[in-house]
């Protein structure tokens, strides 16, 4: 943060930094009686910040600003370079007190970090007048997990991919990351991946509900899929989606 402070005093706005570094933590449970040092533990955490504009200005391009789904991008790239599938990766809501809004990064249902916007009260500490997305993992977690498990190849599907959207009706208190986890746990055999394309709040919409736009990618590795069977696994998802988060078809 003091780094970044520091760059944009001197009209450095559009920052992209990432640092390796020791993180040192105190358990009282691990703390035994006669050892000063065992409650205390050392690991290597790498840590990601953005800020300002996603690209420098260009004719070409229109500028856009660095967002949160800009940084949970950079996050699953990591991930996926390190080998882990998107079915292995979920994100939850965390009240940790230095996001304003943040979620939990878990592999196979272990937390191994954290990513979200920077509160106002820290941004205010260091004199920053705009939005800092921040982002932490443990590296010696992510190594942990990475060296226990295969990689495996597969060949390029021959089979097309089809592309499904569902314009969902929610209570604002639902995340993507939960209509992600329901509709893997609907479909996990053809649902290869889905994203959110559009998020509306305001008129036309019931008191205390939110829109979202998600895209559906399914693909049978073995056969061309069909419409009957498409529409059979849209529905079981919807269905899905409708029952656990009360989410309906707009």
């Amino acid at each position: 943060m003091e780094s970044i402070a520091y760059n944009r005093n001197r009209k450095h706005y559009d920052l992209h930094f990432y640092e390796f570094g020791n993180c040192y933590f105190f358990d009282t449970d691990r703390k035994q009686e006669g050892n000063i040092l065992s409650g205390y533990s050392e690991e290597t955490h790498l840590g990601l910040w953005i800020c300002g504009d996603s690209n420098p200005k260009n004719w070409a391009a229109p500028q856009t600003e660095t967002s949160v789904f800009q940084l949970k991008a950079h996050i699953e790239n990591i991930l996926n370079r390190l080998g882990f599938t998107q079915n292995q990766v979920t994100f939850e809501s965390t009240q940790s007190g230095i996001y304003a809004s943040g979620m939990n990064i878990r592999t196979f249902n272990r937390q191994i970090g954290s990513f979200g916007i920077i509160s106002g009260n820290i941004l205010k500490k260091f004199d920053i007048d705009t939005d800092v997305f921040f982002a932490e993992m443990s590296w010696d977690a992510l190594l942990k997990e990475t060296s226990a498990s295969k990689v495996h190849f597969s060949e390029i599907s021959r089979f097309p991919s089809v592309s499904r959207d569902l314009a969902l009706l929610v209570d604002k208190s639902v995340t993507f990351a939960a209509i992600e986890q329901t509709a893997k746990k609907a479909e996990r055999k053809l649902l290869q991946e889905l994203s959110l394309f559009d998020v509306y709040e305001g008129k036309n919409l019931p008191e205390g509900k939110k829109s979202y736009a998600v895209n559906f990618v399914l693909q049978d590795k073995e056969k061309t899929l069909n419409d009957k069977q498409i529409d059979a696994v849209m529905q079981k998802i919807q269905q899905n989606l409708e029952k656990e988060l009360g989410a309906l078809l707009r």
